[in-house]
């Protein structure tokens, strides 16, 4: 076995998740809300894209397989309105990337924060029955703080974010134990919301809300560690810190430099999934506030975004480049970010989709062999 294809994850040749959704499926969405179909009906035809999915998955060389999110709409939105407490709504208008904007959907608090019967611990049980014993089921779920980051919260509810933070990490600690026992051993948590201390504009956004970036800064990384604190030992935990990612545009600029001492030093995940893919990320400078030899940094130097294939010695001295910072046993390879943070997918097609991921296997098939 090279170290290319090392059994724990995250592996040398990863990825973030999400996969662009088959047009039979979006069709069946259009169906299902048409009332034309029922939602058993609506699952069959997920099941059955989801089950030739793995197969791509695994024909491209990956070792993680995800369900590519195919039965959500939105990377977090499903999860979260699922969660007890929380609900989702219609708001005034959609988030602006880059002069795309997004639906109206959102959240809200309106109850104590639970976790119970969630619908996604079925969607994790058939994936984790077809992956197969030569893979890894991986499960993607968003991170606590979209919850601080996105919802609207009624203050007769939670009367600050210290109180809302006691009954979210519990919640969070009932959903990693429930995916744990369905068979779950890598568990991603995707996160947008540290994204906002990339920039002096990020911050100045958060000091205009009343929001004080530092203790901002801490109730986010209290909230990852605390959910995962118990987490059973032979279970991974990774996160991947985005800066958005809709119909391939982005929200956010700026390096991890802010905030670096934080997500490099302080949270106790297992693995990190950075975006690297362009300048708008900065430097690996920030790597060297890493203090733990077993924390995994995926690199996501290839962009989901866009179809053209990145020069195969650039990655490389790249990766070289990190490899200043951290040794390449800490090192990994990964797209930048899902290909299909939405159901409506970034602007690429398959094909080039699944060139991008092969391009993965193959780079850091070479790297680490």
């Amino acid at each position: 076995m090279t170290v290319a294809n090392k059994l724990r994850a995250p592996f040398r040749a990863d990825h973030v998740g999400s996969f662009l959704r088959p047009e039979r499926i979006k069709q069946a969405r259009l169906q299902k809300a048409n009332g034309e179909i029922t939602a058993e009906e609506l699952r069959k035809i997920e099941d059955e894209e989801i089950v030739k999915l793995v197969e791509k998955q695994k024909e491209a060389g990956l070792t993680s397989i995800s369900d590519g999110e195919f039965r959500r709409s939105w990377w977090h939105f499903d999860f979260l309105e699922n969660l007890v407490g929380i609900e989702g709504y219609e708001a005034e208008s959609g988030i602006q990337f880059n002069g795309v904007k997004t639906s109206s959907h959102s959240i809200r608090v309106v109850g104590k924060v639970d976790f119970d019967h969630h619908p996604m611990l079925e969607d994790y049980k058939f994936l984790h029955s077809i992956v197969g014993e030569n893979h890894v089921a991986k499960m993607t779920i968003p991170s606590p703080n979209m919850v601080f980051y996105r919802a609207e919260v009624d203050q007769s509810v939670y009367r600050d974010e210290e109180e809302l933070l006691v009954d979210l990490v519990k919640a969070y600690k009932k959903a990693i134990q429930a995916f744990y026992d369905e068979g779950c051993r890598y568990l991603q948590l995707d996160d947008t919301s540290w994204s906002a201390f990339f920039s002096e504009q990020g911050e100045q956004i958060l000091r205009d809300k009343g929001k004080d970036p530092v203790q901002l800064r801490n109730l986010y990384a209290r909230a990852i560690n605390e959910s995962i604190a118990d987490r059973p030992e032979d279970m991974v935990i990774t996160m991947h810190i985005c800066r958005g990612n809709f119909r391939s545009t982005y929200t956010v600029s700026g390096p991890y430099d802010a905030v670096s001492e934080t997500i490099f030093g302080e949270l106790q995940v297992d693995g990190l999934f950075l975006e690297y893919d362009d300048s708008r990320s900065g430097g690996f400078e920030p790597l060297r506030h890493v203090k733990r030899k077993d924390l995994q940094v995926v690199l996501g130097l290839i962009t989901s975004k866009f179809g053209e294939l990145e020069d195969v010695d650039k990655i490389k001295t790249r990766i070289a480049e990190a490899a200043e910072y951290l040794p390449y046993d800490q090192l990994c390879l990964s797209p930048q970010c899902g290909f299909a943070s939405t159901e409506e997918g970034n602007i690429i097609t398959e094909e080039e989709q699944w060139a991008k991921i092969r391009h993965v296997v193959k780079i850091a098939g070479e790297v680490w062999q």
